[in-house]
């Protein structure tokens, strides 16, 4: 019956092994009702054997009060063994054993039931956990971006309050100003209604003056086409006069001459005053001069007898004679460069007759000669012509004959660094210098500094006749190009302004030296000019231009297409008489020379 109650109901049991104390099932699983009902049984070890040793707990029966039951032996330590015959004692210890190791057994397999299902609801836990860990860094994540776009929000809530505490303000302010503008409002509507009331009477004006202005309109389109028939007129009145002004030049060339080159004589006043003896200008004609000569007779038995020579020119004038009345008889001849023509005006005479005072003149306005009086003319001829269309481009040279020599009047480099020069014939007939300064000009004024410079660097010297004698020839020229667009017209041409050195003799300018070398080189170009002038006054095959430097560059003046004007000076001293009749008479030679009518460069 014991052993029934026994296999029945297990008991709990505390296993001693060694020194350590191992976990009771009981404890480990609570909800286990055979354990909590059942008694305990104690094994303990002997510390000497280590045997277990067998206590068995008498198992009372149920309804019985556990401290009325019998009290179990514990076999231990100092306890009496078994006899070895006891055999059925040795086996109830055993079963005793074996019983609580299946309890242990039992209770260890709960446990590790337990335990797996602990681990496996732990593991779930942790999956779950991990899960939600991961949900909580997503979800942290977002919340970060959420952060830095809520600082964002922040400065530009920041900012909209800022903007908000501004627009607050200038509402206040656009406030106060809406209500001035309310005060103006009512100011202005009540000066709208008086403008209302002005309109009106305007609207009735206006309408009078529509009507008014159409009828100017008419009249402004009536003068425009007027204007245009005007400007018609004007460019063919312009082109009548150049033709008649062209016409009026040859008849002058032709009026008391065979030839086409006018020549003009003028006298340069006495220095100590007074008239001189023998040069006799008619008071009733201003085309004549008389030379007259007084001749001893060799045998004293006649009386002395006045032999004359007479002399008949385009213009004669006398001493008294002004620049300007001088420059006002070419000035025509002048216009007709802007025309087309190429105009070329030269003075001959002899030493200190005063030829570089008439050309260049002095920088008074009075006594200002003909070159400077000639570019004003031309430039503000060509601002005139301007209103008309005329566009002009001028160019200026200034070049000098010294010993058969070319030199470039313009030139401002270094004496030692100048360059040769050399005249060249274009095919076009034209006659051109290497090396040359051609300046383009613009204005008068500029002009004017050029011709200064070239004053400066001519060629000059002291002689027994003049103090300051030009020892050169010198040739300005003014190249003249003009374009009107608007009726397709050009035109180009030469001004051509020159000034002779003077002719001289040996015996009265007692020149020596370099002067000596000097005035045979002038007389010499001179001499050949006059061939020139012979060889075409003759109608000859063969002219020789090329004979000096001289010839060779005015050959488009004497021989081509130009329009060409002299001016003979002359000395009244009574010792130039020689000297003044030599030069009437190359004077009359030049008058009578043929060289064809000039035509206008104009396409």
């Amino acid at each position: 019956m014991r052993r029934e109650q026994d296999m029945h109901k297990p008991q709990a049991a505390a296993t001693v092994i060694g020194h350590r104390q191992a976990p009771v099932a009981a404890s480990r699983v609570p909800h286990s009702e055979s354990i909590r009902t059942a008694g305990a049984a104690t094994v303990a070890v002997g510390p000497s054997r280590g045997v277990l040793k067998r206590s068995t707990a008498s198992a009372a029966p149920r309804g019985v009060n556990p401290k009325q039951a019998a009290v179990p032996k514990t076999v231990g330590v100092g306890a009496s063994r078994r006899k070895p015959w006891d055999l059925k004692g040795k086996v109830n210890d055993m079963e005793d054993k074996i019983r609580n190791f299946q309890t242990k057994a039992r209770s260890v397999n709960e446990e590790m039931e337990a335990l797996k299902g602990s681990l496996s609801h732990s593991q779930s836990r942790v999956s779950q956990m991990e899960k939600e860990v991961e949900q909580q860094r997503s979800q942290i994540s977002k919340y970060e971006i959420e952060l830095q776009a809520l600082s964002h929000v922040r400065q530009e809530l920041e900012k909209v309050s800022s903007d908000k505490s501004f627009l607050q303000k200038e509402l206040s302010n656009l406030e106060e100003k809406y209500k001035v503008m309310e005060t103006l409002r009512d100011s202005q509507e009540t000066e709208l209604q008086a403008l209302k009331m002005k309109l009106s009477v305007q609207e009735s004006t206006m309408t009078r003056l529509q009507s008014t202005l159409r009828d100017r309109e008419e009249e402004v389109h009536s003068l425009k086409e007027m204007v245009a028939e005007q400007k018609e007129e004007l460019h063919t009145g312009e082109m009548e006069r150049r033709r008649l002004h062209n016409t009026i030049q040859e008849l002058k060339a032709s009026q008391r001459s065979p030839g086409n080159i006018r020549v003009f004589c003028r006298v340069r006043p006495l220095v100590s005053g007074g008239l001189s003896k023998h040069i006799q200008l008619p008071a009733s004609d201003d085309k004549s001069i008389v030379l007259a000569k007084t001749e001893e007779s060799h045998t004293g038995k006649v009386a002395d007898t006045q032999k004359n020579y007479n002399f008949s020119f385009d213009r004669v004038f006398g001493p008294q004679a002004s620049q300007q009345e001088i420059f006002e008889e070419i000035s025509l001849l002048v216009q007709s460069a802007l025309d087309g023509y190429n105009v070329c005006v030269f003075a001959y005479g002899q030493t200190g007759s005063g030829k570089t005072y008439t050309m260049e003149g002095e920088e008074y306005d009075d006594t200002r000669g003909v070159i400077p009086r000639a570019v004003q003319q031309v430039f503000k001829a060509g601002q005139k012509l301007a209103a008309q269309g005329w566009e002009f481009t001028f160019t200026a040279s200034f070049v000098e004959i010294y010993n058969e020599t070319l030199r470039d009047l313009l030139y401002t480099g270094k004496a030692s660094k100048r360059p040769e020069h050399e005249i060249r014939k274009m095919a076009s007939n034209e006659v051109t210098v290497t090396n040359l300064t051609y300046e383009k000009v613009y204005t008068e004024d500029q002009v004017q500094g050029l011709i200064a410079v070239a004053k400066r660097n001519r060629s000059t010297a002291q002689t027994s006749q003049n103090d300051r004698s030009s020892r050169s020839h010198s040739v300005f020229q003014l190249h003249i190009e003009g374009v009107n667009a608007g009726r397709d017209v050009t035109c180009k041409s030469t001004l051509c302004l020159v000034d002779l050195a003077g002719s001289e003799r040996m015996m009265k300018s007692q020149s020596q030296g370099d002067r000596f070398k000097e005035m045979t080189a002038i007389n010499s170009s001179l001499s050949n000019l006059g061939i020139v002038i012979t060889s075409l006054a003759n109608k000859e095959s063969h002219i020789p231009y090329r004979n000096s430097k001289l010839t060779y560059l005015l050959q488009g003046c004497l021989g081509g297409n130009s329009k060409t004007l002299m001016f003979v000076n002359i000395s009244p001293e009574s010792d130039s008489f020689g000297e003044t009749l030599n030069s009437l008479r190359f004077a009359s030679k030049v008058n009578d020379c043929v060289i064809g009518t000039a035509s206008s460069n104009k396409k």
